[in-house]
Order: structure tokens, then C-alpha cells, then sequence
């Protein structure tokens, strides 16, 4: 009998061991983290009330803003998203580069059909090489309007802030809010063929500030010692509008942009664009009192409604009593674009990068609004643009349509019809793109409708040119690229020449999301490889991906501006996407 059962443990041992080695290539494809941090995420509606009115707000766990996911530098990453709201649902990391895990990336109908009401599905990613300050949010339609969090991520063990570690960390997330329904907003602004209102208010970690109406007891406060200094993880999770920010008679110094470390940079005040984070240290060294930190609006196009009363949190002292000193703060006019530069051009990377000056892909976009013409039976109803045309917006003239299944899922399946592989390389026609684009609204203004991508060989040596477009009115425009981080090697006023343009390929700063600047131009440069080759030591790297490229002005991600990248797969296992997961959500 007890040979028996020893020969039995024998044989199952064994068709274990043949079981690991016929999946061993499968398994090898993914990086390995140091840990796992795991995450339930239910997405749930929630009653708030706010600005004098209670509505129903779609949340993660039933939190404004959500959960925080704290993570380390190398850790496995698995969070299980459970749809419990009427509304379909998808999670963006937004940031994080997603090696070999393109099917988590989240946008919609890019990477993944969205999750659908009852259903879940479980994020598995691992933070290779990064650290510093994320965030996640909804990417369909304009959830993200309440669906956002934090996300954290910790250099490994015993390894240093390459500054003085501050004696307190806070985040602080800067958002919109509406009284109208999100979902059905973006549905009748579309259907208008029109311009969105603008927000009702904006907030700081979901509270308006006394500014508005039945405000002044929601207000976030930050409770200070004298002569301590505090990190700030600074994160835009707004929709439609970009913002300064900045604490009454207090410096910000800038030691991180989009997770990646900045040398540092004093300033009075920043400008944060929809995606994009930051990181300022801040000292408690003025007299004991209430300070204002204030959010409010940069607008650089002409001829667009927004909000222009400022969102208030309190920076306030240990010991200052209730009639002991408040200060406000002065933020800079909505226009200022000489702010919005002064601060680009403090941005540089901690230490000298070595980039390659060799370019396999040359690439050139310009980025824009445009009208089309009104072909409705109801003009009235959706035919609201300048005169009577349809707003849209695109890159090199191409309005992105999202379809009716993922990009990336089409790609791998090999299914046809779903995207064409010709987005022109460079826009169709050069000209004065700037002061003298068409502007005969909307007989000159239209653009091309199409699920047009860009696709790269693995590897490929990038520089992309962005240009801003007078068509309609020129406009700093956030673009976040999925997947990678680029460097930002040049930017200017007017447009791009070559003979003239100024390049840092010194210190450039690493970031995800770029401002191109109103009325003019930004350079980036990144290697289509996600972001180098992968190894079980959790260097970089990455295969086959489709990247959703966009303003993350989510308004102009509506109307078009946006495209798509796939990177083919490169080389053995290291270098392919592994299989979908068996969970993905189905359209």
C-alpha cells in the first residue's frame, strides 16, 4: 500500500513538473514584481449633495475621489473592477507604461470593450521601473468626471527622495464637478454639434471651497507645523479644463513632473493640465495663519465659456486661532501665457540623459478644432457650432471614431474592417498653420472621419512634432500618449521650422502628457519598444502594444483628436503580447 501511494505522489509530481515546463515560455512572458498589491474596486453609484443640490455620482467603493492604491517600485500590481452601477465602465492607469499588459490599459474600445453592468473584470499589471505620482481613472465617456483616484508608487526599499524627505506627504487631486448627469452630458453635447457647458464648480480632493454657493463648510484643509516641509503629490483628474494652482505667500519647488524626477524648480504658482502630476515641496515658514491654495482656470483659446471662480482648500497652521490671519491667494490671469512657458522652461530632468540622434520615424502632427458641415434634418438641435456647422477636432485632419470593438483586440484576432493602418505620417498639406489656417467656417474647416493608426517596427526610434492649429482658435492642448513616457525635447511659439527650432538633448524632461503650447509647437522623442527589452531582473520593456494617443481635454477626445499606435511584436516571448485574459469584457 505504501508503494502505491508513493508511486502515485511520484506520477502526479511528475505531470506537474511536465505541466510547468510545457507553460514555462508562457509564464516567462510576464515581469515578475517583487509583491502583489491586490485591490477590489466597486464601481457604485452614491448620493452627495453639493453646491446646494444632491444628485447621484458613479464612484469607486462609494469614495469622492476614489481609493488610493499605494504601491512599490516593482510590485505586481491585480485589481479586480466589479461593475454595480448602470453605466459601462473602464480603468485607466493612467502613466503607467503596462509592460507585456497592454489588455489592462484600460481606454475604451482601444484596448478593451468596456465592463459592462454585473460584470468585472481583474487588472494585472507590474510597475517596472516606475515610481513617483499616478492616477487612475474611468476612460469612457465623462465618468472620469467622479471616477479617479491616486496611485502611489514608492521607490524599493532604503532607496532615497533625491531630496530632503519631507515631513509629510499629501495629495492633492484637482477636478470639476456638474449638477447634470456626466453620462447624458457628454451624450447632448455631441448631439448638439455644439460647444459643453462649463463646470459648476471646481474642486480640491472633491470639495468646492467657500467660493460657491452652500460651499463653506466643504473645504479640504492641510493642517501645517511651522517650519516643516510637506511634499505635495499635485494630480489633474479634470475634464475639460486646465488649471493654475498655487498657496498664498508660500513657494512651490517642483521636483517632479508626470513621475519622473525634476531638478528642482522654485515658483510662485504651476499650471497642471487634465493628466498630468506633479510633485512641489512646500514650507510652512510664514507667520501662523489660514492660507489659501486656490485652483482656477488657464483658458488660452478665444471665444469659449468656462468657469471662472476659483476653487479654495486652506494650507492652515497649528496654533493660528479662528481670527488669526488669512491670507488669499493671487492666481495669474486665465490668459497668462508667459506663466505657462516660464514654467515649461523650468522643467529638466534630474541627471543628463544620452539620447540616440538617430531617428528611424519622423513623424508630424497637427492638433486641432475644426467644423464640419451641418447635415441634419433638425439643424436647431444639432447643428449648435459656429455658424451652424458641427465642432470636431483632429490630428493632421483626421477625427478619430472610436469602434465598435477594441483596436487591439481587432489587431490580434486579425479581424477586418475595424481600423485602416494609414494615418498620414505628416499633415495632408503645409501651410501657415498658425496664422494662417482656413477659418471660412465651415467651408474650409471640415475634417476626415476614420479609425486611422500609425504602425511602428519594434524598436523604432521616434521624434514626433505636435503643432498647434489657428483653425477655429489656437489652444494649449494636454497630449497623453499611453504606454510610453517621451522626452520633451523642444517647444516654441508659431510654427515648427527645423533650420530654427531649439532642442535640450541635454535634460530634457520624461514625461507622459505634453502641453502643446497655444499657437505653437512641442518635440518629443521615445523609442517604439514600451520602452526597452524585458528581462526577469524587471528591466524595461515590452511587445506588440496598441496606444491610444489624445488630448486629454476629454471634450476634443469627444470630437476626434486623438489616434492610435500599435507597435508589432518584436522577437520570442520577451518581446509578444501574451494571450487576452480569459476575463476580458466582451462589447
Amino acid at each position: 500500500m505504501t508503494n502505491f501511494a508513493t508511486t502515485r505522489i511520484l506520477l502526479l509530481w511528475f505531470s506537474l513538473l511536465l505541466l510547468y515546463v510545457s507553460n514555462a515560455h508562457v509564464m516567462a512572458q510576464w515581469p515578475v514584481g517583487r509583491s502583489t498589491k491586490f485591490f477590489d474596486f466597486k464601481v457604485q453609484t452614491k448620493r452627495v449633495s453639493k453646491l446646494c443640490k444632491s444628485k447621484d455620482i458613479v464612484t469607486i467603493n462609494g469614495k469622492f475621489p476614489g481609493p488610493v492604491v499605494y504601491a512599490q517600485e516593482g510590485d505586481a500590481v491585480t485589481v479586480k473592477v466589479t461593475n454595480e452601477s448602470p453605466f459601462n465602465m473602464t480603468i485607466h492607469w493612467h502613466g503607467v507604461r503596462q509592460i507585456l499588459s497592454c489588455w489592462y490599459d484600460g481606454p475604451s474600445y482601444i484596448t478593451q470593450c468596456p465592463i459592462q453592468s454585473g460584470q468585472s473584470f481583474t487588472h494585472k499589471f507590474t510597475l517596472v521601473k516606475q515610481k513617483g505620482t499616478f492616477f487612475w481613472h474611468a476612460h469612457v465617456s465623462w465618468l472620469r468626471a467622479t471616477v479617479y483616484g491616486a496611485l502611489i508608487v514608492y521607490p524599493r526599499t532604503g532607496v532615497p527622495y533625491p531630496f530632503k524627505h519631507p515631513f509629510q506627504e499629501h495629495i492633492i487631486i484637482l477636478g470639476e464637478y456638474w449638477l447634470k448627469d456626466v453620462v447624458q452630458l457628454d451624450h447632448t453635447t455631441i448631439a448638439s454639434g455644439g460647444s459643453p457647458p462649463p463646470p459648476d464648480a471646481f474642486t480640491i480632493n472633491g470639495h468646492p471651497g467657500p467660493n460657491y454657493n452652500c460651499s463653506n463648510n466643504d473645504v479640504y484643509t492641510i493642517n501645517v507645523t511651522p517650519g516643516k516641509t510637506y511634499l505635495l503629490r499635485l494630480i489633474h483628474a479634470g475634464l475639460n479644463t486646465e488649471s493654475f494652482f498655487a498657496i498664498a505667500n508660500h513657494k512651490l519647488t517642483i521636483v517632479e513632473a508626470d513621475a519622473e524626477y525634476t531638478k528642482p524648480f522654485t515658483t510662485d504658482r504651476v499650471m497642471l493640465g487634465p493628466g498630468q502630476t506633479m510633485n512641489v515641496l512646500v514650507t510652512a515658514d510664514q507667520p501662523r495663519g489660514r492660507y489659501s491654495m486656490a485652483m482656477g482656470p488657464y483658458m488660452s483659446a478665444t471665444g469659449v465659456q468656462f468657469q471662472n471662480i476659483s476653487s479654495i482648500a486652506y494650507f492652515q497652521y497649528t496654533g493660528a486661532v479662528l481670527n488669526s490671519l488669512s491670507v488669499t491667494t493671487k492666481l495669474p490671469s486665465f490668459n497668462d501665457n508667459l506663466v505657462v512657458q516660464t514654467i515649461m522652461d523650468g522643467l529638466k530632468s534630474l541627471t543628463s540623459v544620452n539620447l540616440s540622434k538617430q531617428i528611424d520615424a519622423n513623424l508630424f502632427a497637427t492638433v486641432g478644432l475644426n467644423v464640419q458641415k451641418c447635415h441634419s434634418k433638425t439643424p436647431r438641435q444639432n447643428c449648435q457650432g459656429p455658424n451652424n456647422g458641427v465642432m470636431a477636432a483632429s490630428m493632421n485632419n483626421i477625427s478619430f471614431v472610436k469602434p465598435k470593438i477594441s483596436v487591439l483586440e481587432a489587431y490580434y484576432k486579425k479581424i477586418n474592417g475595424t481600423f485602416t493602418e494609414d494615418f498620414p505620417e505628416v499633415p495632408l498639406q503645409f501651410y501657415d498653420f498658425v496664422n494662417g489656417a482656413p477659418n471660412n467656417i465651415p467651408n474650409n474647416t471640415q475634417s476626415l472621419n476614420g479609425t486611422r493608426t500609425i504602425v511602428l517596427e519594434y524598436g523604432t526610434r521616434v521624434q514626433l512634432i505636435f503643432q498647434d492649429t489657428g483653425t477655429v482658435s489656437t489652444e494649449n492642448h494636454p497630449i497623453h500618449l499611453h504606454g510610453y513616457s517621451f522626452y520633451v525635447v523642444g517647444y516654441g511659439n508659431g510654427n515648427y521650422d527645423e533650420k530654427t527650432a531649439k532642442f535640450n538633448l541635454v535634460d530634457p524632461p520624461y514625461m507622459n502628457t505634453i502641453g502643446v503650447p497655444v499657437g505653437g509647437w512641442a518635440a518629443i522623442r521615445f523609442v517604439a519598444d514600451n520602452p526597452g527589452k524585458h528581462d526577469i531582473s524587471l528591466s524595461s520593456g515590452a511587445p506588440l502594444g496598441v496606444w491610444f494617443m489624445h488630448c486629454h481635454l476629454d471634450i476634443h477626445q469627444s470630437w476626434g483628436l486623438g489616434t492610435v499606435i500599435i507597435v508589432k511584436n518584436g522577437k520570442g516571448d520577451p518581446e509578444t503580447l501574451p494571450h487576452p485574459p480569459t476575463d476580458l469584457p466582451r462589447c
